[in-house]
């Protein structure tokens, strides 16, 4: 299942194939015809509470995930039209975090990769 990364106010291209917004607020200043997004999953990005809790700190990471995977594992049907399309095309989850190393587009391609 390829899922690629990119951050939502970078230059979309072809490659991205399916554009998947992952977060539950619309990123600031950008409109929806910017974006050129196909799929706006809020449901599949962190709750409120955790997303606060988190807030981008590498040391919360490894806990941070192991709550995201919990919230995924009670919402299967949530992530079921992402399976679906990376049997056909290559999906690219944007984000809006400027931490490209730990945010919640990281965590859920894991999660898929490790298809729990």
């Amino acid at each position: 299942m390829p899922i690629l990364l990119k951050r939502v106010y970078a230059t979309p291209s072809k490659n991205d194939g399916y554009r998947v917004l992952v977060e539950r607020l619309w990123p600031r200043g950008l409109s929806k015809a910017q974006a050129h997004v196909d799929l706006w999953l809020k449901d599949a990005a962190p709750s409120t509470t955790l997303r606060k809790w988190f807030g981008h700190d590498p040391e919360k990471w490894h806990e941070f995930k192991t709550r995201y995977f919990t919230e995924l594992a009670q919402n299967p049907s949530v992530i079921e039209e992402i399976r679906v399309q990376a049997k056909t095309a290559p999906v690219t989850f944007v984000y809006a975090s400027k931490e490209e190393r730990y945010n919640n587009a990281v965590a859920l391609k894991e999660y898929l990769e490790h298809d729990r």
